[in-house]
């Protein structure tokens, strides 16, 4: 693939990434067109269907997920400071974000397979089932889907830091905020596409449509492993379009100043410098604090994430089709939200903006686990939508305004390792909170105390970020 002449990134003499002008729109557009690629997955598979698959359908508990969960981000704490230090010293992220890419794609894909061959045919919406009454799936019976899902969980997971540390090298600083709240803006378009072209795989239908046609449906049902339909016949489709949405970047982005020649690469030292890293954190003032900050918040957000379909129906009463139909409308929203904070980053500064969307996703939370029906849920639901793309829209802004560009690549990668450490925790206190409760006080009552710990995540952080630094291109330090 030729490449434009010009260069839209230096390197100064300290390695500091100076921006003489904007990469070509084609692509900026491909690289944010990836967050509209692996939102697909995560909202298909770490929102929408696997939890649910595993717990509401497969009769498996809260905690064998959040266990499952729980070896993915420790996997991805293991392996982030290798990855760090390959993306600095070498400034070639492409090639590992294609790779870590096909990697989830083809596990993602496998988890339909073995859900089809390895355990019953059961669960909502299935066709041509099996009856299984009362029957639990364990470790034993799951325990190539779990692989499956472990590895495709950390793939997708560990694309992120390289992905990330591409931005620096396509817009000038004082658009970063912009550009990265296009690409999350870009992801919630994804999310509805991708749920609106997977659901016919799940239900037969669309919503708004109702049920397809039996050509239609025989046309889609020809993909391997789908003809059975409900949830196990999500996944062979969610991996194909992840692969699909992921070529532009494959086809029109490049790593702009990668080092010639062999760089080598100390493994012990990557590991020493996760310690290297949050030593030299305090040189920069609020790096630390915000690294913690983000401990807190990003636990919060993937524990909501990856337990709110199961909220929906066991707190609200929603079923499979509707929760979908849900997701959809509730994530139109997050699409204007996300550019809205991505640009109020670049407008009163990227602190201020992620300051603001934690302290509405406490409001939210609270109101949420109070509101008694589903049309309450709706209106609260939809301002979620709106505040839901704020913090990732005005962290990557942060996290650059804190550090220098040529050190972005460790501390986005201590980022997402402080994120996966977290999130060892917080879907495990969920789990503990809803199946200790619910024989005592019945799963609605348990389902919404575990909301309340997610709020009570978010107002942590909010504190804390309190007293991390308000920096801006251009502008002085402010409290």
């Amino acid at each position: 693939m030729a490449h434009p002449p010009h260069q839209a990134v230096n390197y100064d003499v300290a390695g500091e990434t100076v921006v003489i002008e904007r990469a070509p729109a084609r692509e900026r557009w491909s690289w944010a067109l990836y967050d509209f690629a692996n939102t697909i997955f995560s909202m298909n598979v770490a929102s929408l269907y696997f939890t649910a698959w595993l717990i509401e359908d497969l009769g498996s508990s809260n905690t064998l997920y959040a266990v499952t969960n729980a070896i993915a981000s420790a996997l991805v704490v293991l392996c982030v400071p290798v990855l760090g230090a390959l993306s600095d010293a070498r400034r070639r992220r492409k090639r590992w974000v294609v790779g870590f890419t096909v990697a989830a794609c083809v596990a993602c894909a496998s988890i339909g397979v073995l859900g089809q061959t390895t355990v019953p045919l059961i669960g909502e919406k299935v066709l041509g089932g099996t009856a299984h009454d009362g029957w639990h799936a364990g470790v034993f019976e799951l325990r190539w889907i779990l692989i499956a899902f472990i590895l495709a969980n950390f793939a997708y997971q560990a694309a992120q830091p390289f992905y990330n540390a591409m931005m620096p090298e396509l817009v000038p600083a004082n658009e970063h905020g912009r550009l990265s709240g296009l690409g999350v803006a870009v992801g919630y378009v994804g999310s509805i596409v991708g749920v609106l072209l997977v659901i016919p795989f799940f239900s037969g239908s669309l919503p708004g449509i109702g049920a397809l046609g039996e050509t239609t449906m025989s046309l889609l049902r020809s993909l391997p492993f789908t003809q059975h339909a409900g949830r196990v016949s999500t996944f062979v489709p969610t991996a194909l379009l992840f692969m699909l949405f992921t070529l532009p970047l494959i086809l029109f982005c490049r790593d702009h100043a990668p080092v010639t020649g062999k760089v080598r690469v100390d493994w012990r030292e990557a590991f020493a410098q996760v310690g290297h890293t949050l030593r030299d954190a305090r040189r920069h003032p609020g790096a630390l604090r915000f690294i913690i900050t983000t401990f807190i918040y990003q636990d919060a957000v993937g524990t909501i994430v990856g337990f709110m379909t199961l909220y929906a129906i066991n707190a609200v009463g929603f079923d499979g089709g509707s929760v979908a139909t849900l997701f959809i409308v509730l994530t139109v929203p997050a699409i204007f939200g996300s550019y809205f904070f991505g640009w109020l980053a670049d407008r009163i500064g990227p602190k201020r903006s992620l300051s603001a969307t934690i302290g509405v996703w406490v409001l939210l939370l609270i109101v949420m686990s109070a509101v008694p029906g589903k049309a309450a849920f709706w209106v609260v639901g939809f301002a979620i939508g709106l505040n839901f793309g704020g913090v990732n829209a005005a962290e990557r802004p942060v996290l650059l305004s804190l550090v220098p560009d040529v050190e972005a690549g460790r501390y986005f990668s201590l980022l997402l390792l402080s994120a996966r450490a977290a999130a060892i925790l917080g879907p495990l206190v969920w789990a503990v909170t809803v199946d200790g409760l619910e024989s005592r006080f019945g799963t609605a009552i348990a389902y919404r105390a575990a909301v309340l710990t997610v709020a009570a995540m978010f107002a942590w952080s909010w504190w804390l970020l309190r007293k991390v630094p308000d920096k801006r291109p251009g502008a002085t330090t402010t409290a």
